[in-house]
């Protein structure tokens, strides 16, 4: 059964899609009499997100990597505009209304598909504890600002009220999580606003005593792009609702600027505040340039940021165990998702270094979101964004059934993309033997140059869109 483009929709807000009550859909399709929202929802749920201190860190590290403020505030802008593929990619929501990890069983097959969606709950989940950790470290501070000094019971609470928050607009799902985030924005956007007022002026833009060669250069692109790069499986799970009629020129501009105010700002405060302070620990250095009444306003501002970041990681995850076979409703799904990110959390605040941690994570991300992101926006240029929307979701046989659910081409991209990532990653983890005869650089973003041509060339002739 083919998918039609040209199905009606009404703009009515459909009972299962409420704000402030549990939504009833998972992964199956969006009947296009709930479709509802428009273009501009996508523009807030990105912005919001995204006003998150983990820019900060990276642009605060892309100074320890040796470049000078305008050197890493370049980096940081190039950076941001990789929201236009995330932008782009929702498209495939609107078409199927279904969740991207979904629609990505074209480009991998049904059982291809597993593996990779796996690795994507796995890192998904990664990013969702770096963010509460952040969230708690500042909340722990803000207690000791009150004068609770209360060593490992205050970050303990700090914990559970960072996680609570997070979890409990994840649960209800897509609208409250939209309505969440646009309200978040507000108050988010206009106190980072006054710390890029209060951080910038002071920013040594002198140029820096050594060039930083190609090794700091290629970290710097890294720590960048990796976020953007962890929302390639989110993109379709806030459009799916959208009336099919959304344009894709309206999608793609909405979430790319969204996306891209809010990472660039706040990483230009990230790249000013290293020039200036100690950012070992981050927080800590950034609130120590900050005037003393705006410090716990700083502190609130970490901690509301790292929620909203991790509402819409957690609320994918839940999506993504779904897909993984989990026969669980999103809503329950998501309490795995919740536990496993709990856990993690208590790892890294109780028994290694955050910063370490945090820097070896953002480093390997790109080896598993780079070659997935080719192969994915290959495959949906190659269909030009159309699916057989029934065959998405068959269990077996269908336009996407391929070799015993396996499709050879986007396997064998990913995997090709893969290995060249791990050839040629520089972190704490695993430097790759092609790392020191490339002079020290990492390479590791081109993993997704590699599986998207080497997909192009092996399915042009198969892949095609629907008509």
């Amino acid at each position: 059964m083919l998918e039609r483009e040209t199905a009606p929709v009404t703009t009515g807000r459909p009972a299962t899609d409420e704000v402030f009550q549990v939504e009833e859909h998972g992964i199956d399709p969006i009947p296009d009499a709930e479709r509802h929202g428009g273009a501009r929802d996508v523009f807030w749920l990105w912005f919001g997100s995204n006003l998150t201190f983990t820019y900060v860190i990276n642009g605060a590290l892309a100074v320890a990597f040796g470049l000078s403020f305008w050197q890493a505030t370049a980096v940081v802008v190039l950076g941001g505009l990789s929201f236009l593929a995330i932008g782009a990619a929702g498209l495939s929501g609107v078409r199927t209304g279904t969740a991207t990890l979904v629609i990505s069983r074209a480009a991998f097959g049904r059982r291809g598909n597993w593996p990779a969606g796996l690795l994507n709950w796995i890192v998904s989940i990664g990013y969702t504890i770096v963010n509460t950790v952040v969230g708690t470290l500042a909340l722990e501070a803000f207690f000791g600002d009150l004068g609770w000094n209360g060593g490992h019971a205050a970050r303990a609470l700090a914990l559970a009220v960072t996680l609570a928050l997070t979890f409990a607009v994840a649960l209800w799902g897509h609208a409250t999580v939209q309505f969440a985030e646009r309200w978040m924005a507000y108050v988010l956007a206009a106190g980072f606003a006054a710390l890029l007022v209060l951080v910038l002026p002071g920013a040594d833009t002198s140029a820096p005593a050594a060039a930083p060669g190609a090794s700091g250069w290629s970290l710097a692109f890294v720590v960048m792009f990796a976020g953007p790069f962890s929302y390639l499986p989110m993109p379709a799970d806030y459009t799916r609702y959208l009336p099919r009629t959304t344009s894709l020129k309206a999608l793609t501009w909405s979430g790319a600027l969204g996306g891209f105010v809010s990472s660039v700002a706040l990483g230009v405060a990230g790249v000013a505040a290293a020039t200036q302070a100690d950012m070992t620990d981050a927080v800590a250095g950034t609130e120590g340039l900050l005037p003393g009444w705006f410090q716990p306003l700083f502190l609130a501002l970490v901690l509301g940021g790292s929620v909203t970041n991790s509402i819409i990681t957690l609320y994918s995850s839940s999506l993504n165990l779904q897909v993984l076979g989990i026969p669980w409703s999103r809503a329950r799904a998501i309490v795995i998702s919740a536990a496993v990110t709990a856990a993690g959390s208590l790892g890294a605040l109780f028994l290694t270094d955050f910063t370490t941690s945090l820097l070896s994570f953002l480093s390997l991300l790109i080896i598993v979101f780079a070659p997935w992101g080719g192969v994915f926006l290959a495959d949906m240029v190659l269909r030009r964004c159309t699916y057989d929307s029934a065959a998405l979701h068959a269990d077996t046989g269908g336009a996407y059934g391929y070799r015993s659910g396996w499709h050879p081409a986007g396997m064998t991209a990913l995997l090709a993309g893969l290995l060249f990532s791990a050839l040629t990653c520089d972190s704490e983890l695993w430097t790759g033997p092609l790392v020191a005869p490339l002079g020290g650089a990492d390479l590791t973003l081109l993993g997704a140059v590699v599986s998207a041509l080497v997909y192009v060339l092996l399915a042009r002739r198969t892949v095609a869109p629907i008509q």
